[in-house]
């Protein structure tokens, strides 16, 4: 499914002062916008219907009449506008509320997640992590326990990778790599300085990447071969990244399912060799 709220709500921050006022507009009537045309939304918003065209051009839909059909069929199939309800961690949260909280941001992210992938686009990193010499993964803060999730994975079916926890070492194998290989670069802003330098430094030496970065333009997503888009509702309540880092882990799993349904023999005989059982661990 398509989802064009999720694909406005990401865009919200790049967005001209009269897009984000559309976008407003859409976010919270959501239901009422679904019934009009393109002109009588224009008049509602006070823009123009080729600036709404190009608003849906840039969330992916072609055409205005697709985008109000997926906003129809979203309405349809999740009923209830979420939106409004307050899922916000407070100081004075029961332990209960923390639970359900946490547990409901959690199932939206990965529900909002899985309406940006891109399945054409997913097939294409697969050929690429497939045909690659080796993957390196990239990423920095809580980015890095994803990459390095995702190298212990591809590790274990004997996918030649490498990640390396220190920035200075990542710069280093960035300029290691050739066009054989495939780099996979986690950030969910776009915009870490550090991933941008390793991002450049790929770019130049014609190395394949890949991102797994949130649904806006950024500075990242420019220099990068192909994007696995991943969405986050984080908290305003500073609590770090929650959401996104399992919205990035997610699409790592997705990655990883598929790879070894796509190379299903070989990965079976890496897998129940490199099963680490009790004896393996004792003295």
């Amino acid at each position: 499914m398509d989802s064009v709220l999720v694909r406005l709500r990401e865009y919200y921050g790049q967005a001209s002062n009269t897009e984000k006022s559309i976008i407003s507009f859409l976010l919270e009537n959501p239901e009422e916008a679904v019934e009009m045309s393109i002109h009588q939304l224009a008049d509602r918003v006070y823009a123009s219907a080729s600036t709404i065209t190009r608003l849906c051009h840039k969330t992916g839909f072609p055409q205005y009449k697709r985008f109000q059909k997926a906003l129809l069929y979203e309405l349809a199939v999740r009923k209830e506008n979420v939106l409004g309800l307050d899922y916000e961690i407070h100081r004075d949260d029961t332990l209960e509320n923390l639970v359900d909280k946490i547990t409901y941001k959690s199932i939206a992210s990965l529900e909002d997640t899985r309406s940006l992938i891109d399945i054409d686009t997913l097939d294409k990193c697969l050929d690429l992590l497939k045909n690659a010499r080796m993957a390196a993964f990239f990423g920095i803060g809580a980015s890095l326990l994803v990459a390095k999730d995702a190298y212990l994975k591809f590790l274990r079916i004997n996918k030649p990778c490498q990640v390396c926890e220190d920035f200075h070492a990542q710069l280093v194998q960035a300029k290691i790599m050739g066009r054989q290989d495939v780099a996979v670069i986690i950030s969910y802003s776009g915009q870490t300085r550090e991933m941008i330098s390793c991002a450049k430094i790929l770019k130049n030496a014609q190395v394949p990447i890949i991102a797994i970065t949130c649904f806006k333009e950024s500075p990242l997503s420019k220099l990068t071969d192909y994007n696995l888009y991943v969405t986050a509702t984080e908290y305003a309540f500073k609590t770090g990244k929650l959401a996104s880092r399992l919205a990035q882990l997610n699409v790592i799993d997705i990655l990883y399912v598929a790879y070894i349904q796509r190379n299903y023999e070989s990965c079976m005989v890496s897998l129940k060799k490199t099963y680490i059982s009790k004896t393996d661990t004792q003295d």
